[in-house]
């Protein structure tokens, strides 16, 4: 399989993160894939937002969980960007997409949405969760999944293989040799984020990883040339 870089966020060095501008100037960078966070609102739309709240991102205040989806499509999120939904992103771009979802619930809404929309060609689907992982996995037949981890130990490879995950995302600060073979033996895929120096970048490769997650479009320029 060729190296992987994939747009945190969209390209969120660049541009707000999370919007249709990230994700289309992604697309434009020529990208593989395209990150993207899920969060369910008050009235249980698919909301691509990272935050539980509003506040970092948009000009609004509060958990996003108590905003209704009218609400939300109230608030700047940057550069006159509006919050979008996920279907909103289907369309948008044509870029493979990764969906981080953040609690079972909204891997139950996003579940309803692939299976109707026949999305799991184009969309992995991750998380944090272990359990979200493996919900959506027994919601969605032959939906691919990966378990993401910040801090972690080499149980992070049992834990991918129990979720039924075929990659782990990884911090690539905590990253060691040991985790590579193990997930190697496991036979997962191995992504790295955050990627946005060539030192980042030279280590990604010299671990042998299958991708990169950036904030940053040089990276895909750059990534073939890196030994």
């Amino acid at each position: 399989m060729n190296f992987l870089t994939i747009g945190h966020r969209g390209v969120m060095g660049v541009e707000p993160e999370n919007t249709l501008r990230s994700f289309v100037a992604a697309q434009q960078a020529g990208l593989d894939v395209i990150e993207l966070d899920l969060h369910l609102s008050k009235d249980g739309a698919l909301v691509v937002m990272h935050d539980t709240d509003v506040d970092r991102t948009t000009d609004g205040t509060g958990p996003i969980a108590d905003k209704t989806l009218s609400e939300l499509r109230a608030l700047d999120a940057g550069r006159g960007e509006r919050v979008p939904v996920f279907e909103e992103v289907l369309d948008a771009v044509r870029t493979p997409l990764q969906a981080e979802i953040k609690d079972v619930a909204a891997a139950r809404a996003l579940a309803e949405v692939m299976n109707d929309r026949d999305l799991a060609p184009r969309v992995e689907v991750s998380s944090f969760h272990d359990d979200a992982v493996a919900e959506i996995g027994r919601l969605v037949p032959g939906v691919r999944t990966a378990l993401i981890a910040s801090r972690y130990g080499t149980d992070i490879v049992d834990r991918a293989v129990e979720a039924g995950a075929a990659t782990v995302c990884l911090n690539i600060r905590r990253l060691t040799l040991e985790v590579v073979e193990r997930a190697r033996k496991a036979d997962l895929r191995i992504i790295g984020w955050v990627v946005n120096t060539q030192d980042h970048l030279r280590l990604v490769r010299a671990l042998g990883l299958d991708g990169a997650t950036t904030d940053y479009p040089e990276i895909k320029r750059t990534g073939r040339f890196t030994a």
